[in-house]
This record gives structure tokens, sequence and C-alpha cells, in this order.
């Protein structure tokens, strides 16, 4: 099974998330951040061509075998898929089309939603605004393992099938720890998704369909895009709750690795994050950083200091302590 985590708690912290008050310092000193905020015109369209390549692979994927299908699926379709779920994490701060048109914004995550075969567009809109007003709160801020995942996966073995596992607990923990009722749009998400998917298995069989679905699911997982959902936050270094990552693998995920920008300005789309860190780069050179998605795999699985339990969080407000 491995070495046991040494962790037996989550880090409690009783300040504030640190993003607010360096964005008001930034802003003090670099007004002209202001002016990077709002969508990017381009963007709609990368995410069209991103839709339309998996429409296309539909057809090329049909009368594959399943060695091929699971192959594909993991090195080609499911990095773009795990690029189109950040796309509609840009979606979901408004980013395609402006605050002024969340409709549009909305109706757009739906189509970006497609190939990826779950849909959690609207839901992942619901939870994740609230983790950025909210992080580390022990209620609100569903991107926390809960103590069942934390006391489970804490063996090497353990934090191995955890990551594999990993998208199944994104898409479930928020059902448990903070439940939402469902509203009309995440229903027309649903009928939505779930006609697209019949479709796909009706005209091109079942094989393709999991072409689209294992490959989302693999993609989450063990896989090296899928290094940013721990590279973010897991605190790997003692007081630090969020973490850059300025690697390559950044040109394919809207530069999600920019997270600590990200956070500090949510308003600013991913295709300007880097300009924010020039501006500003005094106040991000210094900061903790990772170099490679992959070793944050490796070394959250491999080094007994890191687990489940490596993240930050804040009592409830209202909730005693």
């Amino acid at each position: 099974m491995g070495q046991h985590v040494s962790r037996t708690d989550f880090e409690w912290c009783y300040t504030e998330e640190p993003h607010a008050s360096r964005r008001k310092i930034i802003l003090e000193k670099y007004p002209q951040i202001k002016k990077l905020f709002g969508y990017d015109p381009n963007f709609k369209w990368i995410v069209i061509l991103m839709v339309f390549i998996q429409f296309a692979m539909i057809f090329v994927m049909k009368d594959r075998s399943w060695g091929i299908t699971l192959l594909v699926a993991y090195f080609f379709g499911g990095v773009l898929n795990h690029s189109l779920m950040l796309a509609i994490h840009e979606i979901s701060h408004n980013l395609a089309f402006g605050h002024s048109r969340p409709l549009m914004n909305r109706l757009f995550g739906l189509f970006a939603n497609l190939p990826i075969a779950i849909p959690f567009s609207i839901s992942f809109k619901k939870y994740h605004l609230e983790h950025h007003r909210y992080q580390g709160d022990e209620q609100k801020d569903t991107d926390i393992p809960t103590y069942v995942e934390a006391q489970l996966f804490c063996t090497t073995f353990g934090k191995f099938i955890w990551v594999i596992l990993q998208p199944f607990f994104y898409a479930l923990r928020p059902l448990v720890i903070y439940p939402k009722p469902p509203n009309l749009l995440e229903l027309v998400n649903f009928i939505t998704q779930m006609t697209f998917n019949g479709l796909v298995i009706y005209y091109f069989g079942g094989r393709v369909f999991c072409y689209l679905l294992l490959g989302s699911l693999m993609a989450m997982g063990l896989h090296p895009v899928a290094g940013h959902f721990i590279s973010e936050h897991y605190m790997f270094k003692k007081g630090y709750e969020t973490y850059s990552y300025y690697g390559p693998l950044n040109w394919i995920t809207f530069n999600v690795g920019y997270h600590n920008e990200h956070h500090d300005f949510p308003a600013v789309p991913g295709s300007r994050l880097p300009e924010v860190k020039r501006i500003a780069g005094e106040f991000y050179d210094n900061l903790p950083q990772h170099n490679s998605w992959s070793a944050v795999l490796y070394d959250f699985i491999m080094d007994p200091d890191i687990g489940p339990y490596a993240r930050i969080k804040r009592k409830a407000k209202g909730l005693s302590t």
C-alpha cells in the first residue's frame, strides 16, 4: 500500500483568503491592469474549432478497434475534451461574450459541453464562482476533498487510486457537501447533452461514444493535463494555498496554470493572464510555483507529506470553531 500520509487533518487558517487583498494592492500600483478586464473576442472561435474537431473525430473513430479507441481517447480526444472543460471554466466567468450577455455565455457553454459527454456546464458555474468568493471555506468551497476521501485514500496506493477516480469525486462532492436545487438551465444542459449522446450512440455506436466519455474521464484522472487540479491549491509549501504553473501545457488549457493571477483577477481572460504577470511580476515571481504537472501528480502520490489533507481550510461563517 505504500507509506501512510503524515497529515491527519487539513491546514486550518483563520485569516481571509489572500487574493482580494493582493488584487487591491496590485491595482493601486498598476491601475492599467483594469484595461485587461473583459472577454477575448478570439476565444469563441478557438472553442468552436475544438468542438468541430471532436465532431469530425466521431466519424474518424467509427470503425476503430477498442485498443485504438482508448489510445486515441487518452492521447488526443481526452486532451481536447479537457481543454473544452477549461473553456467552460472561462465561460463560467462570462469571458466568452462578456458580462453584459450572460445568456449567450450559458448557451455557448452548452455547446462546448457536447463532446465532453457529461452535462456539467451550468452546474460548474454555480459552484466554481463560490470557490472564488469563499476559497477554503469548509462548506462552500467544494474543490476541497471531504474527510472521507482524506481518510480512505491516505497511502501511496490509495492516493494513486484517488487520482484515477478524481473525476468522480470532483463531480459528486458538491452534491454531498453543498447540494443546491437544480435550475432550469441545468435541466436544459442535461436534456441537450443526453440528446447528443443518444444521437452519437444511435448513428455511430457505443464505442464512438466511449471515445468521448472515456477520453473525458481519463484526462481528468491520471493524465498530465489533469495535474492542474492538484497543482492549483494543494499545499506543497506550508502556508501557501494557490500555485501557478508557467509551462507549455498552458497553450492547450487557456492559461489555467496562471492560477494566482486568475484568482487575483478572475475578470481577465486566460489569454491575457501572462500580461498580468508581466506587469506585476514582483507580486508573483517569488511565490512558490510548479514547473511540471506530471511532476505534481508524481509528488502527490509518492510524497507522504502531501495528500488529500494538504489543503488550507477556513471555518464557514456562522459555524462554531
